[in-house]
């Protein structure tokens, strides 16, 4: 199954394609650097930041790693949705493939955002805020 994830919410296709990776069915998601979180940007940017300051405070060495690149920011959130300390949720996370951009692929288009108001913010813009220099 592969997806585009262009003008989709993150949350919502990860429970998608976690569902669908559980099922023993390969994912690939594409475009993963154009799907969206709702929410306020500075506020979203605020609550990703603190995460990130909890690791420096803390032994960096010791703390958690979390990826500013987008490819790896979208598998992580995908993994938090996975039981993967039990072997078919290690298998699972193995089914699924995550790429920057359209990979030359055609994909299908699960919980494409609605409104176009709606206030929101790009995992794009977010990395970047973060401080992914790509």
């Amino acid at each position: 199954m592969i997806i585009d994830g262009e003008n989709c919410i993150l949350g919502r296709v990860a429970t998608v394609v976690a569902k669908t990776a559980l099922s023993g069915k390969p994912v690939e998601i594409i475009n993963a650097e154009k799907m969206l979180i709702k929410g306020k940007p500075k506020s979203v940017v605020k609550e990703w930041r603190e995460m990130f300051r909890i690791r420096d405070i803390a032994k960096p060495e010791k703390s958690p790693r979390l990826s500013r690149r987008p490819d790896m920011f979208v598998k992580r959130s995908i993994r938090g949705m996975l039981p993967r300390r039990t072997k078919r949720g290690e298998e699972a996370l193995k089914r699924i493939k995550v790429y920057m951009g359209d990979e030359g692929k055609k994909g299908e288009r699960v919980w494409e955002n609605k409104n176009p108001d709606a206030r929101k913010i790009t995992i794009l813009e977010l990395c970047r805020a973060l401080g992914w220099k790509g």
